[in-house]
């Protein structure tokens, strides 16, 4: 990214709750090398949003403040379906939650979710995602 404090992901997947799944993934990868952290439970929860892009952000968000508030990073993701809730979107998302103590830091951690380049499209070849972070 042009400036030094952004960092942005980019995900593919056949589905947009493949692709949030994804981003999930890749901006853990950004800054943690999972392989030998130590899990310590699973969270669940449910997002709402007006739209598809919103429940994006909503996921990484819940990520960024897992980190900060209880010191938990996603192992690992499950994305539920997206649904039509009232006059906007929802999904619900299962975190297997690794202590952050125990993985190795690789680079810098998000501090938030920026809604500028934000993106969440489907096309022919599948659903592509687009989202960048402050870090």
């Amino acid at each position: 990214m042009p400036h030094t404090a952004d960092m942005q992901v980019e995900t593919w997947s056949p589905t947009a709750e493949g692709c949030i799944g994804e981003a999930v993934r890749a901006v853990v990868e950004s800054f943690a090398d999972m392989s030998g952290a130590a899990v310590v439970g699973e969270r669940a929860y449910a997002v709402t949003g007006e739209s598809d892009e919103d429940l994006l952000v909503s996921v990484l968000e819940e990520v960024v403040y897992r980190m900060d508030a209880d010191g938990e990073i996603p192992f690992d993701v499950e994305v539920g379906p997206i649904r039509s809730a009232g006059d906007g979107r929802s999904l619900a998302v299962r975190f297997r939650m690794a202590d952050a103590g125990t993985a190795v830091p690789v680079g810098a951690v998000p501090k938030a979710v920026a809604l500028h380049g934000l993106l969440l499209r489907g096309g022919p070849g599948g659903w592509t995602c687009r989202v960048t972070l402050d870090v």
